[in-house]
C-alpha cells in the first residue's frame, strides 16, 4: 500500500493528526480534507495535500476522493453537550453517509471508518464489553454517542447492501499529545493536571494512547476484514485511578473526594442553562452523569488477535499528554 493516495478526514484533529503521521510513516501519499478556516497546527511540517471541503458538502467530497485508492474517515463532531443536536447529526451521520457514497462512486478500494466504543454495548456487571456485546440506540446516552451509533449502522448497511469495502475501528478513550481543541477527554486531562478536579465520580473507562489508535487504523487498513469492527483500546481504569495517574505525572496530589452521582444533577442542570445563555461549554452535563452510571470497560482481544494490535500502558499515554501540555500545547 506504500505510495498509494489516501484521503484522510479529520486530519487537523487529535486522532486524525496521529493517523496522518502513521499514514506518512507507512509511505502513503496523504490528501487531507480541510474545512476552510480550520487551524492546521497539528499538520505543521507534514507533507500532506490539502483538499478544501466539508462533510456537509457532497460535491466537495466527490472532488476529494477522486484518484484515491483508500479513504480513512476520522472526522467527527466530538462534544458531549451541543446546543443544536441536528448539526451534530448532519456532520456525523449525514456526512459519513455522503463520504461513503462518494467513495463507492469513485471506486475506492478500501476504507477505514473511525467509529467509537460509544457505538457499542456495555455489560450489566461492568466486565469488559466487546464487539459482540448487544446494544440498542435506546440504551445509548447522549447525542454524540447516538450519532456514532447511527453512523456505524449506516456504514454496516452499505457494506451489506452495496459492497462498501469498509473496515470499522472503535477507539476507546484516546489520550496523548496534540489534543489542541481539546476533546472532552483532553479537557479533563488538562483540568486534572492543573489541579482543577478535586473530586471524582465512581465510573470507569478504557484509556489508550492516541498513537496506538493511529497504529490500529493502519493495521485495519492493511489486515482488517471488510465489514468487521475492531475495538482499539488500552487499559481499563476507574476514573479515580486515571486521575491518580494524571496527578502523578503532573506532580500533584490525587483527588480523594468521591461525589455521589445524584448530587451532581442540580449542578449539571444549572451549567447547561448557563451554557445555553452564554455559549460556554458546561463542565458537567446530564449526559456526562448518565454515561458515568456504567463502567465503560472494553476488550481489544479481537484487534490483538486478528490485526497484531499492541497497545502500551495507559500511564505512558498520560505522561505524554501531560508532557505536551507542559511544553505549552
Amino acid at each position: 500500500m506504500s505510495g498509494d493516495l489516501t484521503l484522510l478526514t479529520g486530519g487537523t484533529g487529535f486522532v486524525g493528526s496521529a493517523v496522518a503521521r502513521a499514514l506518512l510513516g507507512r509511505g502513503h501519499r496523504v490528501r487531507v480534507l480541510l474545512r476552510p478556516g480550520t487551524p492546521r497546527h497539528n499538520l505543521d511540517g507534514l507533507a500532506v495535500e490539502p483538499a478544501e471541503g466539508d462533510l456537509t458538502d457532497p460535491a466537495s467530497l466527490q472532488r476529494a476522493v477522486a484518484g484515491c485508492r483508500h479513504v480513512v474517515h476520522v472526522a467527527a463532531d466530538y462534544r458531549i453537550w451541543v446546543p443544536d443536536p441536528a448539526a451534530m447529526l448532519r456532520a456525523n451521520v449525514g456526512g459519513t453517509e455522503a463520504l461513503m457514497g462518494a467513495a463507492l462512486a469513485a471506486g475506492v478500494e478500501r476504507i477505514v471508518y473511525c467509529s467509537s466504543v460509544a457505538a457499542l454495548g456495555l455489560t450489566a456487571d461492568g466486565s469488559p464489553a466487546d464487539e459482540t456485546t448487544p446494544v440498542t440506540e435506546a440504551a445509548i446516552a447522549g447525542i454524540y454517542k447516538r450519532s456514532k451509533y447511527r453512523a456505524e449502522q449506516a456504514v454496516l448497511a452499505l457494506v451489506r447492501d452495496a459492497g462498501l469495502p469498509a473496515v470499522i475501528v472503535n477507539p476507546a478513550t484516546p489520550i496523548g499529545p496534540r489534543d489542541r481543541k481539546p476533546t472532552p477527554t483532553g479537557r479533563m486531562v488538562a483540568d486534572a493536571a492543573a489541579g482543577r478536579l478535586p473530586a471524582y465520580v465512581d465510573t470507569g473507562l478504557n484509556v489508550v494512547h492516541v498513537d496506538d489508535v493511529a497504529e490500529g487504523h493502519m493495521l485495519a487498513l492493511e489486515r482488517g476484514r471488510i465489514g468487521e469492527r475492531y475495538i482499539l483500546g488500552g487499559e481499563n481504569l476507574h476514573l479515580r485511578e486515571l486521575l491518580g495517574l494524571i496527578a502523578e505525572a503532573a506532580g500533584r496530589a490525587a483527588p480523594r473526594i468521591r461525589l455521589p452521582n445524584r448530587l451532581l444533577w442540580p449542578l449539571a442542570l444549572g451549567m447547561e442553562g448557563v451554557a445555553r445563555l452564554t455559549g460556554m461549554t458546561p463542565l458537567v452535563t446530564r449526559d456526562h452523569l448518565r454515561m458515568a452510571r456504567k463502567k465503560m470497560f472494553f476488550s481489544s482481544a479481537k484487534a490483538i488477535a486478528e490485526l497484531g494490535y499492541a497497545p502500551r500502558p495507559a500511564a505512558l499515554a498520560v505522561r505524554d499528554a501531560v508532557a505536551w501540555l507542559r511544553a505549552g500545547a
